[in-house]
């Protein structure tokens, strides 16, 4: 199981880079499934370590995408670092205590779909901040928030629903 879970990551890191490399909707839209790859890390990692594995894929990420190493770690970092609260906040404390797996069947694909949004929307708040670096308008990097969290969810919440499904990878 674990194998499989580590291969399925590692195709869906090499999708983002397909999808950073090949899909450019504009310079309002940017495409990410980072965040959804920080959420689905197996649940029995402590915060160190969900934090390497997400600068290890961001930096990847980054490396064979943008050129600008870091322009995806730094916000992707703080998702990281906030998981677990995150995952409390949505799921509850007993996920954690029970060392349980999330899954569709747990805990329902509209709780999955709005930690997916929550991780999405602060890494992309982090994420304009940063590429923007002052240089460009607050209505502009509003509607570059906005458009690339609604469209990254759009692809994310069937990654999700597979990663949580049955015949799916399970969080553990």
């Amino acid at each position: 199981m674990r194998s499989r879970y580590w291969l399925v990551y590692a195709l869906l890191v090499i999708l983002q880079v397909l999808l950073g490399n090949f899909l450019n909707l504009g310079q309002y839209v940017v495409i990410c499934i980072l965040p959804l790859l920080v959420f689905s890390l197996p649940m029995n990692l402590s915060v160190a370590g969900v934090m390497l594995i997400a600068f290890a894929t961001g930096f990847a990420t980054d490396f064979f995408t943008h050129g600008v190493l870091g322009l995806s770690v730094i916000p992707l970092l703080p998702v990281a670092f906030l998981r677990k609260q995150l995952l409390s906040l949505v799921f509850g404390g007993e996920v954690f205590s029970r060392g349980e797996s999330v899954s569709v069947q747990k805990q329902g694909m509209p709780k999955i779909a709005l930690t997916i949004v929550i991780f999405t929307a602060i890494y992309f708040a982090i994420f304009v901040w940063v590429d923007a670096a002052g240089t460009r308008s607050i209505g502009f990097n509003t509607i570059r928030w906005l458009l690339s969290t609604l469209c990254s969810c759009i692809v994310e919440i069937p990654l999700g629903r597979l990663l949580a499904g049955e015949e799916g990878v399970r969080w553990k």
